[in-house]
């Protein structure tokens, strides 16, 4: 028999749930029931009964064990929400459970959504992320200054694609190795650096996969693939596999704040699983998991006399944000359960 309720490879901490000990909010509407289909995840699931999904370790009442061992949620399983104690408490009821029980019947109330090719429930939707999981979006700055180069090809080309052959200097590797190509960006200078001096990452832009045919000190390589094509003077780092797990949502330990400096493809107004960049990382306590709350940036309110005081617009939340990858100085976050459009600039601090 499949084991009961989440696939967790990340330890929530003790301390996490204690800053977060008032009493779980459910949704006005909330099932009594929900049946599990292909591409729900555990998210979205908990988002049908709690006002903040992100809480669904909480509601599950999960201990230590259940935390580290793999459990798993899987299509045709019933969630059912228990409301007989003193807080409200998700159970599971096993599919294969109800195959031996018999049909449940479908009241009005359970609910469902579109399906996906994967089998088990993510904790967040994985096509939204896993361009991001292997690809760079901002590189930190000591990676970019140490990047090997793209130096020539075998003639006059200056632009390369599949198939082609390349040469690239500064490289330290082997034959046979992977290297992912990139045209370099803009530095992203951290907004709460008051000279606005301190640069905390470089945008970049990944252009395709190449492979390391001959070592030396011009290195012969082979393009492997590309997005766009492959430009005399493109940077190259080494290619990374990093897994996909599913994250156990929680507050930081402590609070904090920060900014959006980035949004990907540069867009003005990000949305619903837009992957953006915030200015903290692991060094201000950051770590897979962690949950901030969006708000958009206080603007000053026009005055219509210089005897009126200076006023600033209201904070407003406008969504969460979901952190799946960490650096030491920033993260790669998703935007999840956007209200309202999440600026570079925008405020994030610890769930409220």
């Amino acid at each position: 028999m499949r084991k009961t309720i989440i696939s967790l490879l990340l330890a929530v901490s003790a301390g996490i749930g204690s800053a977060h000990a008032d009493t779980l909010a459910l949704q006005n509407d909330a099932p009594e029931r929900y049946v599990v289909v292909k591409g729900d995840t555990l998210w979205a699931i908990s988002g049908h009964f709690l006002k903040q999904p992100w809480r669904w370790p909480e509601i599950w009442k999960l201990n230590k064990d259940e935390i580290k061992n793999p459990h798993w949620i899987y299509p045709g399983d019933v969630v059912i929400l228990d409301r007989s104690g003193d807080t409200p408490r998700l159970k599971l009821l096993k599919s294969d459970k109800v195959a031996n029980r018999g049909v449940i019947k479908v009241g009005p109330r359970i609910r469902s959504t579109q399906i996906d090719e994967n089998g088990a429930a993510p904790s967040i939707p994985y096509a939204a992320i896993e361009p991001f999981l292997n690809k760079p979006l901002v590189i930190e700055p000591e990676a970019f200054k140490a990047a090997p180069r793209v130096a020539a090809g075998p003639d006059s080309r200056v632009m390369f694609a599949s198939g082609d052959r390349i040469y690239a200097v500064d490289l330290q590797g082997q034959a046979g190795d992977t290297w992912q190509a990139f045209r370099p960006g803009q530095p992203l200078i951290d907004p709460d650096d008051p000279d606005r001096k301190r640069v905390i990452g470089y945008q970049v832009d990944y252009l395709g996969d190449v492979r390391m045919d001959k070592e030396g000190d011009v290195a012969t390589l082979r393009v492997v693939s590309t997005r766009e094509e492959i430009g005399v003077g493109s940077r190259l780092i080494r290619a990374t596999d990093v897994p996909f797990i599913n994250y156990a949502p929680h507050a930081p330990l402590q609070p904090l704040s920060g900014r959006v400096v980035s949004a990907y493809g540069g867009v003005a107004e990000a949305g619903q699983y837009t992957t953006v960049v915030i200015n903290r990382g692991s060094e201000a306590g950051v770590d897979i998991g962690t949950v901030l709350n969006t708000y958009k940036r206080e603007r000053p309110i026009a005055k219509e006399s210089s005897a009126e005081p200076d006023r600033v617009t209201p904070p407003e939340k406008s969504g969460n944000v979901f952190v799946y990858r960490v650096f030491p100085k920033f993260s790669y976050g998703l935007l999840l359960d956007s209200t309202l459009p999440v600026n570079v600039g925008d405020d994030v601090k610890s769930p409220s």
